[in-house]
């Protein structure tokens, strides 16, 4: 049984829901501040990161996140290709720009 599916699945959900929560204490969760940089424009869905992720690597989808590490949002995406890479891919959230494309033995 693969879990790919299920992941992608989530993480689609939250990127393009319309509701916003909170943890109880007035901070809104990752999942939140993500949907709503979607819904403002200031990046793009994940399912458009994905498309872009699977055209240039086919394979199956391993992890997907939205890092802000003190910079632009970044989508690091980890797919697995069908020559078996792992590779690790790394997308400006706002452009869709390819950043890095990194496969374990650092071939591109």
């Amino acid at each position: 049984m693969t879990y790919a599916p299920l992941i992608l699945a989530a993480l689609i959900a939250f990127t393009a829901g319309p509701a916003l929560a909170s943890d109880g204490h007035g901070r809104s969760h990752d999942h939140d501040r993500a949907r709503r940089a979607v819904e403002e424009g200031r990046i793009l869905p994940l399912k458009e990161i994905l498309n872009r992720a699977e055209t240039a690597y086919p394979g199956q989808l391993i992890e997907a996140e939205l890092e802000d590490d003190d910079g632009p949002l970044v989508y690091e995406i980890k797919m697995l290709t069908k020559d078996g890479r792992l590779m690790k891919l790394l997308y400006d959230a706002q452009t869709g720009e390819l950043i890095k494309a990194k496969s374990r033995d650092n071939r591109r």
